[in-house]
């Protein structure tokens, strides 16, 4: 097998026990650990994350393209990181661990399988890239957290087993009402309708009725909110409010990263940020004809990369998961409460219905992703150069 290509950032913070030995908290999505006395601990959590890097030698991407997303795919990378994040919440809970050499739940074989790099995977690298060409990325072109947000709620339709219900907030805004009729779809259905259809068709009364069980179903949801927290460096304003995101326990953490390196930032520890680095180059790994897959690449094994959370580009997207509703009614008072903070700036707004300065459809379509003088634009021309802060 060939020998991965690691990076300085990889490798840099040498080994675990090099870990800050500090009595602040060390929170990984949503999750507190003291670094003093539970070390080990911290490293399994970490440990336990799917890991996704770049990758070498796959099939051709569209049958006659890349075989490797080396210097292109690390945004595409995080995005698959935070939603393997979102899967194994729901499969498995947030109290799984993985263990090497230990036979995993067949859950966990489904959810790894959904990534691996073959055109035919719910979320491979393949599919991202070919999906994005509908958002105006050529493949083997770089992505902003934005985009690749749009990509996965377009490619999580086709996974009819996790039904997951993928939200993208847009222009800085959380509409509460948006994501129940996501979540609870049926509830906008005209019962009274449906019950003159059924008795017009002859219909015994209830035969078609919404099952009750499925009436009280929520489809679990994954919330994305790409935002922009400064024009070239993070607003110190918002630091407060970042880091109480990473201790919700509905936090999938953040896609983002520095100019030129993109990285999933899972938590933090003081003003360091704890994240995983895509720019590893394995090779591809293949099922076995059982399914199983020799996953020990799909972990990070090494010591937990950090960096200041100053150092962080403003362009990202934070990511949650509510598994029933109640998960997400928890994750709204927590924001409400974040609004009335005094000690940062909020980051986004949370608001019961859509406001009225939303209805037009260049507004909902706003991205950080645009070009400096569109940033600074509430209507712009969506014709203008596109910009990526986080390029390769």
């Amino acid at each position: 097998m060939d020998s991965a290509t690691l990076t300085y950032d990889t490798l840099r913070f040498g080994e675990f026990e090099d870990f800050p030995e500090t009595s602040e908290p060390v929170w990984i999505l949503g999750k507190q650990s003291n670094a003093l006395t539970g070390k080990a601990e911290i490293l399994s959590d970490i440990t336990s994350r799917l890991w996704f890097t770049y990758r070498k030698n796959f099939q051709p991407i569209g049958g006659t393209g890349p075989t490797s997303d080396t210097g292109w795919g690390c945004m595409l990378r995080c995005g698959q990181m935070i939603l393997a994040e979102a899967l194994i919440r729901k499969h498995l809970g947030r109290d799984w661990r993985w263990e090497s050499g230990k036979r995993q739940r067949d859950e966990y074989t489904s959810i790894l399988n959904a990534f691996i790099d073959k055109k035919d995977s719910y979320y491979s690298i393949h599919q991202i890239a070919q999906m994005g060409v509908g958002e105006g990325k050529s493949i083997g072109q770089w992505y902003g957290p934005n985009t690749v947000a749009q990509v996965l709620k377009k490619l999580s339709v086709f996974d009819t087993w996790s039904r997951l219900a993928v939200h993208v907030a847009m222009d800085n805004t959380v509409i509460i009402e948006e994501i129940k009729r996501l979540c609870m779809p049926w509830l906008d259905f005209d019962r009274g309708a449906r019950a003159e259809s059924q008795e017009m068709n002859g219909y015994a009364e209830g035969a078609c009725a919404l099952p009750q069980e499925e009436a009280a179903v929520w489809k679990p949801l994954v919330l994305l909110v790409p935002l922009r927290l400064g024009l070239s460096d993070i607003n110190k304003a918002y630091i407060g409010t970042l880091k109480q995101c990473f201790m919700m326990p509905q936090s999938l953490g953040v896609i983002g990263g520095r100019p030129n390196s993109a990285h999933y930032f899972i938590g933090f520890v003081g003003e360091e940020l704890i994240y995983l680095d895509p720019h590893t180059t394995q090779p591809s790994v293949e099922p076995c004809e059982s399914g199983r897959i020799q996953d020990e690449s799909y972990h990070c094994q090494h010591p937990p990369c950090r960096m200041h959370i100053c150092e962080l580009d403003p362009s990202i997207a934070v990511g949650f998961f509510c598994q029933t509703e109640d998960d997400f009614d928890d994750w709204c008072m927590h924001i409400r409460k974040l609004s009335g903070c005094r000690e940062g700036l909020p980051m986004f707004e949370l608001v019961d219905s859509q406001p009225s300065h939303l209805t037009n459809n260049e507004v909902l379509n706003l991205t950080p992703d645009f070009s400096e003088s569109d940033r600074l634009e509430r209507f712009f021309d969506s014709e203008d150069e596109e910009f990526e802060i986080l390029s390769l």
